[in-house]
């Protein structure tokens, strides 16, 4: 056990439970200022991100409170967007020459969109129908395939974005309430993760031990957190957490 690696897990860990913000445009970029390579970054999270939506998807199908529907056309387009992502940036000589370089990039521009996007969520965008989410989801199968693609590539490639890119785009397109919307959301991550780090397993980018010392610290990080946002004003905290978001995707560009 690595008891700095714990450390930072139990910080992460708070953090998302104080904030909701997501947790692999926390724990990325710390991992790569640790000096571990981008691709072993990106490839543990999506495997320590895959074990801690388990649980939250366990619960959230007892209480069916997702549309299965849903979460099936998104992982339609997901799940081959995220492994033609890994596959393109390890096997296309091009690319495969500077993959931790793209990777880096990647990550930069994708954290700066994440906390743009929170920010504008947080201040000024509110829930209100409009002419896309009126329609019946049958209608919008091309489109939620076509926005399962975009994302999972993104997911892929950066494993930011899961959670937040997903639950933006169904806020936008999709009439769904409240809880349905965080169910769809973890259960739909829960499987795109999964995908994205059986890949990354396959090809040996996954440090397992480091994956370990992250879930010993972040488990009771985040209960924590989930007990103290209760007491703590949301708003800033999450201004203030898609702000230090939007720093390091900076320094990474």
């Amino acid at each position: 056990m690595e008891l700095s690696i714990v450390l930072m897990g139990a910080l992460v860990g708070l953090l998302v439970g104080l904030t909701g913000v997501g947790g692999a445009a926390l724990l990325t970029p710390l991992l790569m200022l640790l000096g571990i390579a981008p691709t072993v970054a990106v490839a543990t999270d999506l495997f320590y991100n895959s074990i801690t939506k388990l649980f939250g998807s366990v619960q959230h199908m007892r209480q069916g409170t997702l549309n299965k529907k849903l979460v099936l056309h998104l992982a339609i387009g997901s799940i081959p967007g995220a492994v033609a992502a890994v596959l393109l940036i390890r096997f296309y000589p091009p690319l495969h020459h500077f993959q931790d370089d793209i990777i880096k990039h990647a990550l930069g521009f994708v954290l700066i969109i994440v906390a743009i996007l929170s920010i504008a969520k947080v201040w000024f965008l509110k829930e209100q129908d409009n002419a896309i989410q009126k329609k019946p989801l049958e209608e919008k199968m091309g489109l939620t395939i076509f926005i399962g693609v975009v994302l999972g590539f993104i997911v892929g490639l950066t494993s930011v974005g899961s959670g937040s890119l997903f639950a933006l785009a169904m806020m936008f397109f999709y009439r769904l309430k409240a809880a349905e919307l965080v169910g769809t959301d973890i259960v739909h991550a829960f499987l795109l993760v999964s995908a994205a780090s059986l890949v990354h397993a396959g090809l040996g980018n996954v440090d397992y031990m480091l994956a370990l010392n992250l879930l010993l610290g972040s488990v009771p990080g985040v209960l924590l957190g989930s007990n103290l946002s209760a007491k703590l004003p949301a708003k800033p905290l999450r201004t203030v957490m898609a702000s230090i978001i939007l720093i390091s995707g900076i320094n990474l560009i």
